[in-house]
């Protein structure tokens, strides 16, 4: 799976503020005959719902839901020329650009490839290479989190049901954002089918009781933020729904293992990639501003992604004005992965990157006994497996954070960012590699380094 980060075999433009003129009269002549699709829709922040309302009805949209605080609506439409009357650099449909061919269940080799990996519940914390890397055993007998700290995850649902989440599944915070709109009730945030997000909530928080594995923060808490659809796609309209929700729900840190579809680049000077790049840059910012710190995984391209040269999912050129989303935002931490032996990840992402954790390479193998070249986590229906991506080590991150974030309870995000780069183990670039540039401590490969999950809980001081 590539979205999912991991490696697998009546209102006139002044009210309206950003929109052009509209006619005083309702179009009765809406051409209804295409597929109805999701757009973002962009207006200046602080615009009311039923300006937007009205402006939309004139062009023959919906509706869905609106978000004030950052400006941007959700809306439907089945005219052919929705995005082109409301305009180009305002509304984006991610679903209507996703060629025909490509709309499959994208998850599915991931429920294939957990299936095969899950076991019974035995103590398994020998396998778990990964957090021996990051100190994480050494962390949880020092502080294992505090319970007043939420993570959102921010994935394809989370079964609370698992035996690892029976303290640490938070429902009242969770919610589904498929459709643009959060909706709280437990079928929509729940597994269907991919396994992909109860693997990396593991990660960050599985029981520390003796049987399966511990999760780098045991004692937080965890809100299932659902943004992956049934055939395995991360649209624009989600994205934004979970954000601002975090925002709301003042979570303390999130983590976003996956890029926002449907291409790996959105550029933010061109038609339609200006909408949705600005669209969830607001939220980014909106959940920012509410003490929310977002991480992500750089991606499993293995490329560049500060040069943009190529986008590998889509057709369209690409330069420094496109961004992976929503790693490559300002506000945003972003992750590399490693292996086991401590080196960058063969698939891994590099170029805008905070920090590396542990993401797993299956050339990096574990000696016999302490598990596959892949991290063991959670799966749906109480099993354990294994996963290898940049979306492994994002929770890995997003794991210390918590832990800083518990240990640190007034720290700011950007303050959180500073600790964790300050309290990472420098990596210097491997002799001979000419994609890595910088020192040991702020290279292109490892960013400040490797997350440090005893610093976390033992650092003193709080840095920008």
């Amino acid at each position: 799976m590539r979205r999912l980060l991991t490696l697998l075999t009546a209102a006139g433009a002044a009210l309206i503020g950003l929109a052009p003129a509209a006619s005083a009269a309702p179009d009765h002549h809406c051409d209804a005959t295409g597929t109805a699709y999701t757009y973002v829709v962009l207006y200046t922040p602080g615009i009311p719902r039923f300006a937007a309302d009205a402006e939309l009805r004139l062009d023959c949209g919906s509706l869905v839901e609106y978000y004030p605080e950052i400006g941007v609506a959700v809306a439907t439409s089945a005219a052919p020329d929705f995005a082109d009357k409301i305009g180009p650099y305002r509304a984006y449909s991610g679903r209507k650009d996703v060629p025909a061919a490509t709309v499959r269940s994208a998850s599915q080799e991931s429920v294939r490839e957990s299936l095969r990996a899950a076991v019974p519940a035995v103590d398994r914390s020998a396998e778990q290479w990964d957090m021996d890397l990051i100190k994480a055993k050494q962390a949880n007998k020092v502080n294992e989190g505090s319970r007043r700290v939420v993570v959102g995850v921010l994935d394809s649902g989370l079964d609370a049901a698992h035996p690892e989440f029976a303290k640490a599944a938070d429902p009242a915070d969770s919610a589904g954002c498929l459709t643009g709109k959060a909706d709280p009730s437990p079928d929509a945030w729940k597994p269907t089918t991919s396994a992909h997000g109860t693997h990396v909530a593991g990660t960050i928080a599985a029981a520390d009781d003796g049987s399966g594995v511990t999760g780098i923060a045991p004692n937080v808490r965890l809100a299932a933020v659902k943004v992956v659809s049934d055939d395995g796609f991360i649209f624009p309209e989600s994205a934004v729904c979970a954000f601002v929700w975090a925002g709301k729900h003042h979570f303390a840190v999130t983590n976003s293992s996956y890029f926002v579809d449907p291409g790996f680049y959105f550029c933010r000077n061109k038609p339609g990639d200006a909408a949705a790049y600005e669209a969830i840059r607001r939220a980014v910012a909106f959940a920012t501003g509410r003490g929310v710190l977002n991480v992500a995984a750089a991606g499993n391209e293995a490329m560049d992604i500060a040069n943009p040269t190529k986008d590998t999912v889509r057709t369209h050129p690409v330069d420094k004005n496109c961004a992976v989303l929503p790693a490559g935002l300002p506000d945003v931490v972003s992750v590399t992965a490693v292996g086991y032996g401590g080196a960058m990840s063969s698939y891994s992402d590099w170029g805008k990157v905070d920090v590396t954790a542990p993401g797993g390479d299956r050339a990096q193998i574990p000696p016999a006994g302490s598990g596959t070249s892949c991290p063991l986590s959670t799966l749906p229906g109480g099993g354990y497996g294994t996963m290898c991506g940049t979306s492994m080590a994002s929770p890995h991150v997003v794991g210390v954070a918590a832990l800083l974030a518990s240990t640190h309870p007034w720290a700011s995000p950007a303050q959180l960012r500073g600790l964790l780069r300050s309290e990472a183990t420098p990596i210097a670039c491997p002799a001979a590699t000419t994609t890595c540039t910088g020192p040991a401590g702020n290279n292109s490969y490892y960013g400040h380094g490797l997350v440090n999950a005893l610093a976390a809980v033992t650092a003193n001081t709080v840095t920008r």
